[in-house]
């Protein structure tokens, strides 16, 4: 029975984890605070590991889920660190949506070790999650991913062998930088039509049957900015971070990207303005703020 570790359950890592507690996998659950992996371990019947080296010792497969790469790379050192406690011959999976100049330098120290390292951040939302029906996006060898596929295919709908280490953080952060476009780029035209008097639901109901269609002109413009409901399922500062990881990226190679850094730049004063707990889809709120008119959002 293969041995899984899983390391931080927060709003994406939580469901994620909940796919592995099936009979032919021995599923362990670790977060930083402790008492969420203590319920976790009690509702689904897996062993409760209380420190970082209870969880990670005699694994198979250790996969963590948190916020920044940093925040995984400060769990390979020290007596109780996955350096010092994960077996040769391990692979730990990272699915944090990372930088991949991080990832590498973990691939390489873990390298050292006998332990494999791919890199494996997911697509989905919460809501991807909940189902098992994520994306997810790898970086590393072709063997070490077949090796784990049986794990990841749990909560994994499309796995998808990007290139080598680094590639699944490289793509996830261009994925979501194209996000945080069509979010910014709705909700200014959205601004400027209902200034000249066009309203947004009207506005969507055409560019969704036309070419300037996107998901975010889609579903989440029509179920949280009209509604003005802006669910809480994806935190602005994450996405934040992602889109200056892919403008990094382009700098890094010499790619003229006026436009993705322009993104980043409009990402951060956003994201410093609404604070940390704000959802990503507000990111609208500030365009209404700067334009001057709101999207929807009003009694007919």
């Amino acid at each position: 029975m293969p041995r899984v570790a899983f390391l931080g359950l927060g709003a994406i890592g939580a469901p994620m984890a909940r796919h592995l507690a099936r009979p032919e996998f021995d599923l362990a659950v670790w977060n930083r605070t402790a008492a969420k992996a203590e319920v976790m371990a009690s509702e689904l019947g897996v062993r409760h590991a209380l420190t970082l080296a209870d969880a990670a010792r005699e694994c198979d497969v250790v996969i963590t889920c948190l916020p920044v790469s940093r925040n995984v790379e400060a769990l390979l050192d020290g007596p109780d660190g996955l350096l010092s406690t994960m077996r040769s011959g391990a692979v730990l999976v990272d699915c944090t949506s990372g930088d991949a100049a991080t990832s590498r330098r973990m691939a390489t120290r873990l390298a050292e070790r006998g332990i494999g390292f791919l890199d494996a951040p997911v697509s989905g939302g919460v809501s991807g999650a909940e189902q098992g029906a994520l994306t997810v996006m790898v970086g590393g060898d072709a063997a070490t991913l077949e090796r784990v596929q049986p794990v990841l295919a749990c909560f994994g709908k499309r796995i998808v062998h990007c290139g080598a280490v680094g590639a699944g953080d490289a793509l996830k952060a261009v994925n979501n930088a194209l996000l945080a476009m069509h979010i910014w780029g709705t909700a200014e035209g959205l601004v400027a039509l209902e200034k000249a008097g066009v309203k947004a639901e009207i506005a969507l109901d055409v560019i969704n049957t036309s070419s300037g269609r996107s998901n975010s002109s889609m579903n989440l413009f029509p179920e949280r900015v009209l509604t003005r409901a802006f669910p809480r399922t994806f935190r602005l500062a994450l996405l934040d971070k992602d889109v200056g990881i892919a403008a990094d990226l382009a700098r890094e190679h010499q790619v003229p990207s006026p436009l993705l850094q322009l993104t980043a730049e409009l990402f951060r004063m956003a994201h410093n303005e609404l604070g940390e707990e704000a959802d990503h889809v507000e990111a609208a709120k500030v365009v209404e703020r700067l334009g001057g008119a709101q999207i929807g959002g009003r009694q007919s």
